[in-house]
């Protein structure tokens, strides 16, 4: 093999494996994309099973948040809110979104931009299946996602009190 041939195998070859990186890379990143994409919307909401119908839920729910230092600041039956519009629904939704001003005043001295998920949402609801439902934000991941003093307290002091509320109100 003349020394013309040698060089051309070798340009060959760092050709190959120059495409075969970048199309591995953005097959990678595709691969990525669709796994998120697929797998992030049951890993961002947490939704469990309530040992109790629809109405004690709520009571037991409203209870354990202020026992646990927390504050309902509004509570919204979404049938009320959408029958006001003309749209009827039958099976239960409720939000009640909750606050714990110290934890919320923590979190908006160094990163007011959060406040667009404030306060914390539950939803309370009703399954086809006829069993009530609560579902919330993954608190522990979000904190992930955001890092510094987000994390300190979502996945601190927020996890824990959560964890505090929802005892002995969730089948496990």
């Amino acid at each position: 093999m003349s020394e013309v041939q040698k060089a051309e195998n070798i340009k060959n070859t760092r050709k190959s494996l120059v495409y075969g990186l970048v199309g591995g890379t953005i097959i990678g990143f595709i691969a990525c994309a669709v796994v998120m994409v697929s797998v992030m919307p049951s890993i961002m909401i947490v939704t469990k099973e309530s040992r109790y119908n629809f109405d004690t839920t709520m009571q037991k729910l409203r209870e354990s948040i202020e026992e646990t230092g927390w504050q309902v600041s509004r509570v919204m039956n979404m049938n009320k809110s959408l029958a006001k519009h003309d749209y009827e629904f039958e099976p239960k939704v409720t939000l009640v979104k909750l606050c714990h001003p110290e934890y919320a005043s923590d979190i908006l001295s160094t990163d007011r931009y959060v406040s667009a998920m404030m306060p914390c949402t539950m939803a309370v609801w009703e399954g086809d299946d006829g069993e009530v439902y609560l579902s919330k934000m993954n608190m522990s991941l979000m904190a992930k996602m955001f890092g510094g003093n987000i994390a300190e307290v979502m996945d601190g002091k927020v996890v824990e009190d959560e964890e505090e509320i929802l005892e002995g109100l969730l089948k496990k």
